[in-house]
């Protein structure tokens, strides 16, 4: 096994996917908003949904896209992203789910970066498509640290494939994006990083190796636990093993 190591000023991670595992979650909650929107394909929405800001696969797949009450229709939408991320909280566990946990390799990342918190030097962040009340809660019932900082889809206007979230994360954490690497596990979120200037490093968590390798992410690694990192006084050390 050969290992290459990397060195960046920061690390900007994905959630769902990356840090935590909500499928049961998710699944169930498309299940329960078929009730109300009876015409959605649930099959193809979770095959293509994946990694996109709840609002914007609302608008996507529930029709809810009419420009005459703007902001009538935005609230309606954010309202509705916020009952949805509810319902995969509430359905993680039934009939049998495994809940929200944390996916392999992850923990000893964690207790890493969270032993590094007398550095001066900010060195983290999670940029989630989630909403900020939604993620804060999957993070905590999984046993993720708080980051250094934080982006939600409520904070950017253009979330992934859009490079805002991460382009945000940078900024939060006053890096270049640049010298930032990303971790991702959604070819929309792949994407994202690529369009902020990052290198990427996808995980093979929840799309094929072919749909990944479409994005054109830097490295493509199975999970986490092929990753290890090191935080120094002004940065992180990544090493990827082959």
């Amino acid at each position: 096994m050969s290992e290459t190591v990397l060195t960046f000023d920061a690390v900007l991670f994905d959630m769902d996917g990356t840090l935590v595992d909500s499928t049961s979650g998710v699944v169930g909650a498309w299940n329960v908003f078929q009730k109300s929107y009876p015409t959605i394909d649930v099959h193809h929405i979770l095959s293509s949904a994946h990694g996109v800001r709840t609002v914007d696969n609302l608008k996507t797949y529930c029709g809810l896209t009419d420009p005459v009450q703007l902001e009538v229709l935005i609230a309606q939408i954010f309202a509705e992203a916020v009952r949805f991320e509810q319902a995969i909280l509430s359905s993680a566990s039934e009939n049998g789910g495994s809940g929200i946990v944390l996916l392999p390799g992850v923990n000893p990342i964690m207790e890493e970066l969270a032993s590094r918190r007398h550095l001066p030097k900010a060195l983290w962040a999670i940029c989630t498509s989630a909403t900020r009340s939604y993620a804060s809660s999957a993070l905590n019932i999984a046993g993720v640290p708080v980051p250094d900082a934080f982006v939600a889809a409520e904070d950017v206007q253009k979330g992934k494939p859009n490079p805002d979230p991460f382009l945000l994360g940078a900024e939060k954490l006053n890096v270049n994006p640049k010298r930032c690497v990303v971790f991702e596990d959604a070819p929309n979120g792949i994407r994202s990083g690529r369009a902020a200037g990052c290198k990427t490093i996808a995980l093979l968590t929840s799309h094929s190796r072919e749909q990944v390798e479409a994005a054109s992410p830097d490295y493509i690694v199975q999970d986490l636990t092929s990753i290890s990192i090191r935080a120094l006084e002004n940065g992180v050390e990544v090493t990827i093993k082959h």
